[in-house]
């Protein structure tokens, strides 16, 4: 029989654990939770978001046809016509792969940076704004090749689609009854699209996005300052922390929930045109001039140029190089979507967006929470029981 003071494996790790090992370790379980449950709103964002870039690049192939992508519902009906269960967990890998980095770095640094930073300010919203910053540009730098990877996969057409990868759309004969504009590159998955990527376009095409994706720290910047907050005001307590005994359990999540729902719509609501801006960057392609970048894309286009003739006029080959890169950098990049596609362009996908990103805030902070309370607890098991065998030696 099990001695109920006997310390366990976990037990034993949690006395000797850190601070900065909880807060690493529940952020890494908060993110990866949120990434396995609102991965399909995350496909469909980023879909609506880079298709104007796509149509763009492709206008005079278009034909003025209608857009692939039109909000949720229709989105989500035209990726699982065409790819099934599969296209709509379509980055699935790199976005486990990117938030347990993300939200570990980003949850430990936080924490550590307000402690630092208290010696110096005693404004506590001050600290928080601030140590958000700090925390969000480290985790930003660590893993923007990962998210670029993840972006790449969710906006191509898959090759398990019914019909053929092409750099043209599909006419109106097809079974959808639309045409279907397919991004002009295809991975078979994660690690094939990192060798394609620094084949054939070197390895500044996995910091692509990295300067909107810093000037973007304003959403963060807002979100947390703001939860913490939020959730003081609700439930008392601070960010990470545990209820006090006899409060009212069903108030407190209730008070989390709250907190994480209002800061999210908030900092998505202000920031919102960066992220539009950095997937327009991200899901272009940076090419290296030569027939390398041919063989290392491959997919159609490599077909093609392996053939005798190409199918497309010269010219139009021609026209299609010269006008990649498309974007080039913020300014630019804000300049073109403006003049192209005007203001709206800027807020697209952004109902899509708060669908997936309230949802997404709401599971990371209660799977923190709730997380971090378990380890507290379990450490304070372990302490206990730690304090028995101490007065109790032959035990």
């Amino acid at each position: 029989m099990l001695d109920p003071n006997r310390l366990t494996l976990v037990e034993r790790w949690a006395i000797n654990a850190s601070d900065s090992q909880f807060n690493a370790l529940s952020g890494a379980i908060g993110g990866f939770t949120s990434g396995v449950v609102t991965c399909p709103l995350d496909v469909i964002k980023t879909k609506l978001q880079a298709q104007g870039g796509f149509s763009a690049a492709e206008k005079g192939l278009l034909g003025g046809q209608a857009k692939v992508y039109e909000g949720l519902l229709g989105t989500g009906r035209v990726i699982w016509k065409e790819e099934g269960l599969r296209g709509m967990y379509r980055g699935l890998g790199p976005i486990i792969l990117g938030y347990l980095p993300t939200w570990a770095v980003w949850f430990t640094i936080y924490n550590k940076s307000k402690i630092w930073l208290g010696q110096y300010q005693q404004n506590s919203f001050v600290v928080n704004f601030w140590s958000s910053i700090i925390a969000g540009a480290s985790s930003t730098i660590a893993t923007n090749p990962i998210w670029v990877i993840k972006t790449r996969l969710m906006s191509q057409s898959g090759r398990h689609s019914r019909h053929k990868v092409s750099l043209h759309p599909k006419g109106s004969n097809t079974p959808t009854s639309r045409p279907t504009l397919h991004a002009p590159w295809h991975y078979r998955s994660t690690l094939d699209a990192a060798r394609k990527m620094y084949g054939s376009e070197g390895i500044l095409s996995f910091y692509s996005g990295l300067t909107p994706a810093l000037l973007g720290l304003t959403h963060v910047a807002v979100q947390f300052p703001a939860y913490e907050y939020l959730k003081l005001k609700f439930t008392g307590r601070a960010m990470g922390v545990a209820p006090i005994a006899g409060q009212d359990e069903k108030a407190h999540w209730f008070g989390i929930l709250s907190a994480s729902i209002l800061s999210k719509i908030l900092a998505s609501s202000a920031t919102y045109p960066h992220e539009v801006i950095r997937t327009r960057l991200q899901t272009q392609r940076r090419p290296i001039p030569g027939q390398e970048y041919m063989q290392d894309l491959g997919g159609a286009a490599a077909e093609q140029g392996s053939q005798g003739g190409s199918s497309q006029p010269q010219e139009q080959v021609q026209k299609q190089q010269r006008q990649i890169p498309k974007y080039r950098g913020v300014v630019m990049t804000f300049r073109t979507i403006l003049h192209e596609e005007g203001w709206r362009a800027f807020y697209a996908g952004m109902g899509t967006n708060m669908m997936r990103a309230v949802p997404a805030a709401t599971v990371t902070m209660l799977t923190y929470e709730y997380a971090m309370r378990q380890l507290n607890q379990t450490r304070a098991r372990g302490q206990e029981k730690l304090q028995y065998q101490l007065e109790h030696p032959n035990f």
